[in-house]
């Protein structure tokens, strides 16, 4: 993630490490993937209560940027950021290969750029990515344009199929009501350097930073 912010996207990048309490000003907060704790009890669950975490919800009360990929997702759901929650893959395994998803709006910081008929391939590794939320929540993201991505095919066709974690109606990425707090599972990340043979990763971040500007700009 440091990597892709800082080299390809080359922006100034801060390193905020978990203890710490101070946000160093930053305009951004992105918290990255990985196994927060070894993943123990639920995956994100001690990592929510982080010293920093507390500045991190406050930040983001404040209307501040907040992303959170894979296990940044998790964590955002555990603190109540997000709604929703990621449960254990329908399969019961972790999952580690290339995906489909595909945009399903195109009025939020992370998906404005986004071209909502393609299908961007971008790849998930996790054993925690089944996304669920109760029927009354998903009636109000769908009312809201809350979902930002779902899994679908190559020819972005969604379906049972391309789901590869059993997430509920194939939800791959959501953001808060504010539209300040976003979290997927798949990496952008990770297909975002030419040298990976894949940069649709890469759209996610121009489209964010793009939205940043603007906003700091306002």
């Amino acid at each position: 993630m440091i990597y892709v912010l800082r080299d390809i996207m080359e922006q100034e990048v801060v390193e905020l490490w978990h203890k710490d309490t101070d946000l160093q000003g930053v305009d951004a907060i992105i918290l990255p993937g990985g196994f927060s704790y070894g993943d123990y009890l639920r995956s994100g669950a001690i990592a929510r209560f982080s010293p920093i975490m507390d500045n991190v919800i406050r930040f983001a009360h404040d209307g501040g940027f907040v992303f959170g990929v894979c296990n940044g997702f998790q964590i955002l759901c555990e603190a109540g950021l997000l709604p929703g929650t990621l449960l254990h893959n329908s399969n019961q395994k972790f999952v580690c290969k290339n995906v489909f998803i595909l945009p399903d709006n195109d009025n939020t910081t992370l998906t404005s750029l986004l071209d909502k008929n393609k299908a961007y391939k971008i790849p998930i590794a996790h054993g925690e990515g089944r996304y669920y939320a109760d029927d009354e929540t998903l009636k109000q993201m769908r009312l809201n344009d809350q979902i930002l991505f779902r899994y679908c095919d190559e020819k972005g066709v969604i379906s049972e199929d391309s789901n590869p974690n059993g997430s509920i109606e194939n939800i791959a990425g959501v953001c808060n009501e504010g539209r300040n707090v976003f979290g997927m599972m798949p990496h952008p990340e990770r297909a975002a350097d030419i040298e990976l043979g894949n940069t649709d990763g890469k759209s996610i971040f121009e489209s964010m930073l793009a939205m940043i500007r603007v906003q700091d700009h306002d």
